[in-house]
């Protein structure tokens, strides 16, 4: 939803959404815990008693935020709760982010690491390639004789780590 002002999102649209979603969460809650029985037995309360009260409270809360939504929106109908330029900012820090997570998980962690770290100082920093470069691989380096050396932790590893015998 595009307005005149630039709103990405407005902040009816995201308070709807996330009651909405609440709602849901407390639905799913609820149902799950009429699987395992919601009432009192002889030996006190069964075991989704409680799971579904809160549930229920969830629900709720959920329909309370929704209809506070509706009764606000026609007082501030053009609140902005993300504007275009500041979804741009969460982007470019997520997208990174999330190809470094996509990457680490082929490729394993250390070069996924050498990645991020080369791409984002490079263009989100401003930094020269070769010191971007050697930081990255310096920052890898440290991190495995850090986890896998000293603290014996074994991180993801991928191909290129079985090919330097790595592995």
């Amino acid at each position: 939803m595009r307005t005149a002002s630039g709103t990405l999102l407005s902040r009816f649209t995201m308070e709807v959404a996330t009651a909405l979603f609440t709602g849901l969460l407390g639905s799913i809650v609820c149902y799950g815990s009429l699987e395992f029985g919601t009432g009192w037995g002889d030996a006190g309360p069964e075991p989704g008693y409680f799971p579904f009260y809160v549930g229920l409270i969830i629900i709720l809360a959920s329909a309370f935020n929704l209809g506070m939504a509706f009764l606000h929106h026609r007082h501030d109908l053009a609140e902005a709760f993300l504007t275009y330029e500041q979804g741009h900012r969460v982007l470019s820090f997520f997208g990174p982010m999330f190809l470094f997570v996509l990457v680490s998980s082929y490729l394993g962690i250390y070069v996924g690491m050498v990645l991020y770290l080369f791409g984002v100082m490079v263009f989100q920093g401003g930094y020269r390639v070769p010191k971007a470069a050697a930081i990255s691989l310096i920052t890898a380096v440290v991190n495995y004789f850090l986890f896998e050396v000293w603290f014996q932790v074994p991180l993801l590893k991928g191909p290129v780590e079985a090919l330097l015998g790595i592995h």
